[in-house]
């Protein structure tokens, strides 16, 4: 019997998991359920890399729902080049943005163990943040590690491993308008 090939980004076959058209419509509806909540000048922070393409998308959104609001990015990471986070979250690009006594809308591609998420919010409530709002493209409960929940979630998704709209597999798959998901 033989071992099979270890999944590398050449060999993953990908199927469509969220067409672009529904990532889109859903953005366009997660931009009308944030802006009530924003404040007179938001500051978004968007996590690299895998947020923005999100980023992008839903920041035009709000601008067209109204929305004043200034951009910073920041890198963490927990992955390396591997497919689960090693719990351990390192700031590798920090927001340059003065954020004393501002709200901060939070933008991530995945929640998944939560390990990222409540990170970023701690560090930027400790930059003087007053309120930290998070939205995430895709939830997966099912991988919860640590207690966090996004304030908005584009999508609810089961365990897989996913790949498009800026997410990647080894820097692969990035450039994909769709969201899919690697065959086991």
């Amino acid at each position: 019997m033989t071992t099979p090939p270890p999944l590398t980004p050449d060999n993953a076959q990908v199927k469509t998991l969220l067409e672009a058209s529904a990532i889109q419509a859903r953005i366009e509806t997660l931009a009308g359920e944030i802006f009530p909540r924003l404040q007179e000048q938001v500051v978004v922070v968007a996590l690299l890399k895998g947020a923005y393409v999100f980023t992008a998308d839903l920041v035009r959104a709000l601008s067209k729902q109204g929305a004043k609001m200034s951009i910073q990015f920041m890198v963490l990471s927990s992955y390396g080049a591997g497919t689960v986070s090693s719990g351990r979250v390192q700031v590798k690009l920090d927001c340059d943005e003065d954020l004393t006594g501002r709200q901060v809308l939070l933008l991530d591609d995945i929640l998944d163990s939560g390990n990222t998420l409540s990170f970023a919010v701690d560090h930027l409530k400790q930059k003087g943040a007053t309120e930290v709002l998070t939205a995430v493209l895709l939830d997966k409960p099912a991988r919860r590690t640590t207690p966090a929940q996004a304030d908005f979630v584009g999508f609810a998704i089961d365990n897989l491993f996913v790949v498009g709209y800026g997410i990647d597999f080894a820097e692969h798959f990035r450039d994909r308008a769709d969201v899919g998901f690697i065959q086991p």
